[in-house]
Protein backbone atom coordinates (compact mmCIF):
# COMPACT_ATOMS: atom_id res chain seq x y z
CA UNK A 1 0.00 0.00 0.00
CA UNK A 2 1.27 3.54 -0.55
CA UNK A 3 -0.12 6.91 1.18
CA UNK A 4 1.26 9.53 -0.66
CA UNK A 5 1.07 13.25 0.48
CA UNK A 6 3.25 16.74 -0.14
CA UNK A 7 3.55 19.18 2.94
CA UNK A 8 5.77 22.00 4.25
CA UNK A 9 5.41 24.14 7.45
CA UNK A 10 5.52 27.79 8.06
CA UNK A 11 6.82 29.52 11.22
CA UNK A 12 7.59 26.19 13.26
CA UNK A 13 9.76 26.28 16.12
CA UNK A 14 10.97 23.07 18.31
CA UNK A 15 7.81 21.30 17.09
CA UNK A 16 7.15 17.41 16.48
CA UNK A 17 4.89 17.06 13.72
CA UNK A 18 4.02 13.61 13.61
CA UNK A 19 3.43 11.66 10.59
CA UNK A 20 2.26 8.03 11.17
CA UNK A 21 2.44 5.98 8.09
CA UNK A 22 2.97 7.75 5.18
CA UNK A 23 3.99 6.10 1.60
CA UNK A 24 4.50 7.51 -1.55
CA UNK A 25 5.94 6.39 -4.83
CA UNK A 26 5.60 7.79 -8.46
CA UNK A 27 2.24 5.93 -8.97
CA UNK A 28 1.22 5.72 -12.48
CA UNK A 29 -2.25 5.71 -11.75
CA UNK A 30 -2.92 8.11 -8.23
CA UNK A 31 -5.30 9.76 -7.90
CA UNK A 32 -5.32 12.36 -5.05
CA UNK A 33 -8.24 12.18 -2.74
CA UNK A 34 -10.15 15.50 -0.89
CA UNK A 35 -9.07 15.17 2.61
CA UNK A 36 -12.43 14.16 4.15
CA UNK A 37 -12.54 11.64 1.33
CA UNK A 38 -9.48 9.87 3.33
CA UNK A 39 -9.54 11.71 6.71
CA UNK A 40 -11.33 12.55 9.78
CA UNK A 41 -9.91 14.80 12.18
CA UNK A 42 -8.92 13.44 15.35
CA UNK A 43 -8.79 16.23 18.07
CA UNK A 44 -9.31 20.12 17.59
CA UNK A 45 -11.28 20.60 15.00
CA UNK A 46 -10.82 24.19 15.76
CA UNK A 47 -7.18 24.35 14.45
CA UNK A 48 -7.51 22.46 11.13
CA UNK A 49 -8.60 24.16 7.98
CA UNK A 50 -9.69 22.26 4.10
CA UNK A 51 -7.91 24.88 1.61
CA UNK A 52 -8.84 24.58 -2.30
CA UNK A 53 -12.08 22.62 -1.60
CA UNK A 54 -10.64 20.41 0.29
CA UNK A 55 -7.47 19.76 -2.12
CA UNK A 56 -5.08 20.66 1.08
CA UNK A 57 -5.22 21.55 4.87
CA UNK A 58 -3.51 23.66 7.35
CA UNK A 59 -2.68 22.69 11.02
CA UNK A 60 -2.31 24.99 13.46
CA UNK A 61 -0.34 24.98 16.58
CA UNK A 62 -0.75 27.98 19.51
CA UNK A 63 -0.34 27.67 22.99
CA UNK A 64 -3.93 26.39 23.74
CA UNK A 65 -3.46 23.29 21.43
CA UNK A 66 -2.00 21.14 18.59
CA UNK A 67 -4.72 19.06 16.47
CA UNK A 68 -4.38 15.89 14.73
CA UNK A 69 -6.00 13.58 11.58
CA UNK A 70 -6.14 9.91 10.84
CA UNK A 71 -7.32 7.72 8.12
CA UNK A 72 -10.61 6.81 8.18
CA UNK A 73 -10.06 2.90 7.47
CA UNK A 74 -6.88 1.00 8.13
CA UNK A 75 -4.52 -1.08 5.40
CA UNK A 76 -2.19 -3.97 5.52
CA UNK A 77 0.74 -2.96 3.63
CA UNK A 78 1.43 0.94 3.17
CA UNK A 79 2.33 2.73 5.70
CA UNK A 80 0.19 2.91 9.59
CA UNK A 81 -0.10 2.98 13.12
CA UNK A 82 -2.22 -0.19 14.65
CA UNK A 83 -3.49 1.68 17.11
CA UNK A 84 -3.06 -0.34 19.99
CA UNK A 85 -0.93 -0.43 22.98
CA UNK A 86 -0.74 -4.11 22.93
CA UNK A 87 1.71 -5.46 20.53
CA UNK A 88 2.23 -2.01 18.50
CA UNK A 89 3.28 -2.05 15.01
CA UNK A 90 4.40 1.38 14.08
CA UNK A 91 6.20 3.48 11.26
CA UNK A 92 6.93 6.89 12.36
CA UNK A 93 7.89 10.71 10.50
CA UNK A 94 8.93 12.91 13.07
CA UNK A 95 9.99 16.52 12.19
CA UNK A 96 12.04 17.90 15.36
CA UNK A 97 11.93 21.51 14.76
CA UNK A 98 15.42 23.25 14.93
CA UNK A 99 17.57 26.08 16.08
CA UNK A 100 17.11 29.14 13.86
CA UNK A 101 19.84 28.97 11.38
CA UNK A 102 20.18 25.54 11.82
CA UNK A 103 19.31 22.66 9.60
CA UNK A 104 15.99 20.72 10.46
CA UNK A 105 16.10 16.91 11.58
CA UNK A 106 13.98 14.54 10.54
CA UNK A 107 13.46 11.52 12.71
CA UNK A 108 12.08 8.19 12.10
CA UNK A 109 11.34 4.88 14.08
CA UNK A 110 9.95 1.52 13.69
CA UNK A 111 7.99 -0.12 16.12
CA UNK A 112 7.34 -4.43 15.45
CA UNK A 113 5.77 -6.31 17.24
CA UNK A 114 5.31 -3.68 20.50
CA UNK A 115 9.18 -3.12 19.99
CA UNK A 116 10.28 0.74 19.34
CA UNK A 117 13.55 2.94 20.65
CA UNK A 118 14.90 2.16 16.65
CA UNK A 119 15.23 6.02 15.93
CA UNK A 120 17.75 7.21 13.19
CA UNK A 121 17.76 11.09 12.38
CA UNK A 122 18.98 13.25 9.26
CA UNK A 123 19.13 16.77 8.82
CA UNK A 124 17.23 17.76 5.54
CA UNK A 125 19.38 19.21 2.85
CA UNK A 126 16.24 22.33 2.07
CA UNK A 127 14.65 24.14 3.95
CA UNK A 128 11.13 22.37 4.22
CA UNK A 129 9.53 25.60 5.23
CA UNK A 130 9.78 27.13 2.06
CA UNK A 131 7.89 24.88 -0.01
CA UNK A 132 6.08 21.95 -0.46
CA UNK A 133 7.70 18.54 -0.04
CA UNK A 134 7.15 15.03 -0.46
CA UNK A 135 7.24 12.60 2.55
CA UNK A 136 7.13 8.92 1.85
CA UNK A 137 6.83 5.56 3.34
CA UNK A 138 6.91 2.14 1.09
CA UNK A 139 5.97 -0.65 2.90
CA UNK A 140 5.58 -4.15 1.52
CA UNK A 141 6.65 -8.01 2.40
CA UNK A 142 10.56 -6.70 1.62
CA UNK A 143 10.89 -4.01 3.47
CA UNK A 144 10.08 -0.59 4.84
CA UNK A 145 11.44 2.71 3.13
CA UNK A 146 11.50 6.11 4.21
CA UNK A 147 11.75 8.90 1.81
CA UNK A 148 11.84 12.71 1.03
CA UNK A 149 11.15 13.55 -2.51
CA UNK A 150 12.27 9.80 -3.90
CA UNK A 151 15.53 9.84 -2.12
CA UNK A 152 15.58 6.93 0.54
CA UNK A 153 16.70 8.30 3.98
CA UNK A 154 15.94 4.74 5.43
CA UNK A 155 15.73 1.32 5.14
CA UNK A 156 14.18 -1.63 7.37
CA UNK A 157 14.81 -4.79 5.72
CA UNK A 158 12.12 -7.94 6.58
CA UNK A 159 14.98 -9.77 8.09
CA UNK A 160 12.45 -12.22 9.99
CA UNK A 161 14.13 -15.07 8.85
CA UNK A 162 16.92 -14.00 10.98
CA UNK A 163 14.29 -13.68 13.84
CA UNK A 164 13.89 -9.89 13.25
CA UNK A 165 10.64 -8.35 13.78
CA UNK A 166 9.41 -6.75 11.25
CA UNK A 167 5.47 -5.52 10.90
CA UNK A 168 3.16 -7.04 8.53
CA UNK A 169 0.25 -9.14 10.62
CA UNK A 170 -1.45 -6.29 11.63
CA UNK A 171 -3.46 -3.35 9.82
CA UNK A 172 -2.39 0.01 10.29
CA UNK A 173 -4.20 3.80 10.30
CA UNK A 174 -2.74 6.99 9.10
CA UNK A 175 -2.14 9.52 11.61
CA UNK A 176 -0.79 12.57 12.03
CA UNK A 177 0.10 15.47 14.62
CA UNK A 178 1.04 18.72 15.03
CA UNK A 179 1.98 18.71 18.57
CA UNK A 180 4.14 21.02 21.55
CA UNK A 181 7.26 18.91 22.58
CA UNK A 182 10.21 21.00 23.66
CA UNK A 183 10.63 19.55 26.68
CA UNK A 184 12.47 16.85 24.21
CA UNK A 185 12.41 17.46 20.92
CA UNK A 186 14.86 19.70 19.57
CA UNK A 187 18.62 19.23 21.04
CA UNK A 188 17.22 17.08 23.50
CA UNK A 189 14.72 19.94 25.38
CA UNK A 190 17.18 22.66 25.10
CA UNK A 191 15.64 24.48 22.96
CA UNK A 192 11.89 26.19 23.62
CA UNK A 193 9.23 27.70 21.76
CA UNK A 194 9.39 30.96 21.51
CA UNK A 195 5.50 31.44 21.70
CA UNK A 196 5.94 35.21 20.63
CA UNK A 197 6.21 33.57 17.11
CA UNK A 198 2.98 31.95 17.20
CA UNK A 199 0.44 30.66 15.84
CA UNK A 200 2.79 27.73 13.91
CA UNK A 201 1.24 25.79 10.76
CA UNK A 202 1.83 22.82 8.73
CA UNK A 203 0.13 22.43 5.68
CA UNK A 204 -0.63 18.87 3.59
CA UNK A 205 -2.02 18.31 -0.09
CA UNK A 206 -2.33 16.22 -2.79
CA UNK A 207 -3.54 12.90 -0.51
CA UNK A 208 -3.18 9.15 -2.33
CA UNK A 209 -4.02 6.16 -0.65
CA UNK A 210 -3.44 2.90 -2.46
CA UNK A 211 -3.41 -0.47 -0.45
CA UNK A 212 -5.62 -3.52 0.77
CA UNK A 213 -8.38 -1.77 3.35
CA UNK A 214 -9.22 -3.68 6.25
CA UNK A 215 -11.73 -4.95 6.70
CA UNK A 216 -11.37 -6.15 3.19
CA UNK A 217 -10.50 -8.87 0.64
CA UNK A 218 -8.37 -11.11 2.54
CA UNK A 219 -6.12 -12.17 -0.65
CA UNK A 220 -5.47 -8.67 -1.17
CA UNK A 221 -2.92 -8.40 1.27
CA UNK A 222 -0.65 -11.73 0.30
CA UNK A 223 -1.21 -10.97 -3.44
CA UNK A 224 1.75 -10.54 -5.62
CA UNK A 225 -0.26 -8.72 -7.98
CA UNK A 226 -0.15 -5.60 -6.05
CA UNK A 227 2.17 -3.00 -7.94
CA UNK A 228 4.06 -2.17 -4.32
CA UNK A 229 5.31 -6.24 -4.10
CA UNK A 230 6.41 -5.90 -7.76
CA UNK A 231 10.09 -6.90 -8.80
CA UNK A 232 11.02 -2.72 -8.62
CA UNK A 233 9.95 -2.53 -5.37
CA UNK A 234 11.84 -5.15 -3.29
CA UNK A 235 14.71 -3.67 -3.07
CA UNK A 236 16.36 0.14 -4.13
CA UNK A 237 17.19 0.18 -7.83
CA UNK A 238 20.99 1.24 -8.54
CA UNK A 239 19.63 5.32 -8.49
CA UNK A 240 18.06 4.99 -5.04
CA UNK A 241 20.93 3.16 -3.44
CA UNK A 242 23.10 5.88 -4.52
CA UNK A 243 21.31 8.59 -3.18
CA UNK A 244 20.50 6.26 -0.01
CA UNK A 245 24.66 6.01 0.70
CA UNK A 246 24.94 9.96 -0.02
CA UNK A 247 21.97 10.31 2.97
CA UNK A 248 23.40 8.38 5.04
CA UNK A 249 27.30 9.85 4.72
CA UNK A 250 26.45 13.54 4.38
CA UNK A 251 22.82 14.01 6.93
CA UNK A 252 22.63 11.20 9.46
CA UNK A 253 23.28 12.47 13.00
CA UNK A 254 21.78 9.86 14.57
CA UNK A 255 21.73 6.24 14.34
CA UNK A 256 20.61 3.69 17.57
CA UNK A 257 22.27 1.22 15.92
CA UNK A 258 25.93 2.80 16.78
CA UNK A 259 24.53 4.37 19.88
CA UNK A 260 26.70 2.60 22.68
CA UNK A 261 25.75 4.18 25.38
CA UNK A 262 22.13 2.80 24.76
CA UNK A 263 22.56 -0.45 22.75
CA UNK A 264 25.99 -1.91 24.56
CA UNK A 265 25.23 -4.52 22.44
CA UNK A 266 24.15 -4.04 18.08
CA UNK A 267 20.74 -4.79 17.93
CA UNK A 268 20.32 -7.81 15.96
CA UNK A 269 18.21 -6.03 13.03
CA UNK A 270 21.35 -3.61 12.77
CA UNK A 271 23.58 -6.62 11.94
CA UNK A 272 21.02 -8.19 9.21
CA UNK A 273 21.12 -4.86 7.25
CA UNK A 274 18.73 -1.52 8.33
Amino acid sequence: MTYSFTTFRKNVVVIVFLIGVVSYLPVKNAKPATFLEDFHITWSNSHIKQLDGGKGIQLLLDQNSGCGFASKSKYLFGRMNSDTDKVRDELDFEFLGNRTGQPYSVQTNVYAHGKGDREQRVNLWFDPAADFHVYSILWNHHHVVFSVDEVPIRVYKNNEAKGIPYPKSQPMGIYSTLWEADDWATRGGLEKIDWNKAPFYAYYKDFDIEGCPAPGPSACASSPANWWEGSGYQQLDSVAARRYRWVRLNHMVYDYCTDKQRNPVMPLECMGGI
